[in-house]
């Protein structure tokens, strides 16, 4: 069983779903945690089309996310989420674990 615990808003599962919904062959969208970034840590985000045994997934109506286990050491808390403004459209990671963060949201440190 999985303690760590990663929450998906509803306009992230919305835009989700409709990416899903736009290719068939892919099944989810992978979120993993990856060394780089001007803060020290980055996000990237993948659509695939199967999943591994160990990862965790979220499920929200149409929308399904794969996290897998070390990126889930980093994310533990953290909420993804779909924001839509002046700025442009992006999947942004709230991550209470983060003690710094770069302007685009897509880097962070802990």
């Amino acid at each position: 069983m999985n303690d760590k615990n990663v929450t998906l808003s509803d306009a992230a599962a919305k835009r989700i779903a409709s990416i899903l919904s736009s290719d068939p062959a892919k099944k989810a969208m992978r979120v993993s945690v990856e060394g780089g970034g001007c803060s020290g840590f980055s996000y990237k985000f993948d659509l695939v089309d199967a999943s591994a045994d160990d990862d965790m997934v979220l499920e929200k109506g149409d929308a399904r996310v794969l996290i897998d286990q070390l990126s889930l050491v980093y994310m533990d808390g953290s909420e993804i989420d779909f924001v839509d403004n002046l700025m442009g459209q992006s999947f942004q990671i709230k991550n209470p674990n983060a003690v710094a963060s770069c302007g685009c949201g897509t880097s962070f440190s802990i």
